[in-house]
């Protein structure tokens, strides 16, 4: 299950593709200008050779602590930096995440719709361990944790980013079915109306009645960054994919502000809302 449920690696990297082969022949090629061997030039990078040729041959995924101390081994151009900023991946739920989730810190603009689950950025604890009781295979209690303590530390971007813009369109299906129980349900209730308090936080609910839907393909993430980039996320069972080409994240804002306008209003979501928690 994808589950929104963190960000951990589910069976390591993915696999390799065009954009990380081209990454690879990039640090490849400044290596060689500098004329360092991969030993020497993995000493300085804290990797072994055969980590440096797993990266310059595409087959490793970089990571932000590589990239930074790659620059300082090669002259600190910034060529590196901008060159892992567009570097895309084969759909693989762990490095996607890995990229969306560097974009989302620094985000000033960021857009969910979910048609399966409450959002993780909008989860309990206590409903994110129902959620993990659901898995199949089943978790470890150490995985359980780590992945807890993952979920939580990403939803500190509510708290740390009064700046951002966060909107959640989320389907009343969803909140109606009580995962992890009646308790459980009452405690996410309480935890989305106090979040819906914040001014830089908006949710709206998808209702059962409605006759028009606009993202009737499936649940997306939108974000904007403070240089004006935009990109779009999807996830499915056991897989992910973000997406970078302007074209095809227009579509998916034009399907966003649409769905928007089809939603319940904020205000009308807060009564639904106070009603299904009157109901248990």
């Amino acid at each position: 299950m994808a589950h929104d449920m963190g960000w951990s690696a589910q069976g390591g990297e993915p696999e390799s593709s065009d954009s990380m082969k081209t990454f690879g022949g990039f640090v490849q090629g400044l290596r060689e200008h500098a004329g360092l061997s991969r030993e020497e030039f993995g000493a300085r990078v804290h990797l072994s050779k055969h980590s440096v040729a797993s990266i310059e041959l595409g087959r490793r995924l970089a990571d932000e602590r590589f990239v930074e101390l790659a620059e300082g081994a090669l002259g600190d151009t910034g060529a590196l930096r901008r060159a892992f900023r567009f570097m895309a991946r084969q759909p693989g739920l762990a490095a996607w995440f890995r990229m969306w989730a560097r974009l989302e810190r620094e985000a000033v603009v960021l857009d969910t719709y979910e048609c399966r689950l409450v959002p993780g950025l909008l989860q309990t604890e206590a409903y994110v361990r129902a959620l993990y009781d659901n898995e199949i295979p089943p978790l470890s209690d150490e995985q359980m944790e780590t992945q807890l303590v993952a979920r939580v530390e990403r939803q500190q971007l509510l708290r740390e980013r009064p700046n951002t813009s966060f909107s959640f369109i989320v389907e009343e299906a969803v909140l109606r079915r009580r995962i992890g129980g009646t308790e459980v349900a009452r405690e996410q209730y309480d935890h989305i109306l106090e979040v819906m308090a914040s001014r830089n936080i908006t949710f709206q609910i998808m209702p059962l009645e409605c006759t028009h839907h606009a993202c009737l393909a499936g649940p997306v993430r939108l974000l904007v960054t403070p240089d004006g980039n935009r990109f779009a996320y999807c996830e499915g069972q056991e897989s992910g994919r973000m997406i970078t080409d302007s074209k095809e994240v227009i579509r998916f804002q034009q399907r966003y502000a649409t769905l928007r306008s089809q939603a319940l209003s904020p205000g009308d979501s807060v009564g639904l809302l106070e009603r299904l928690r009157g109901a248990l």
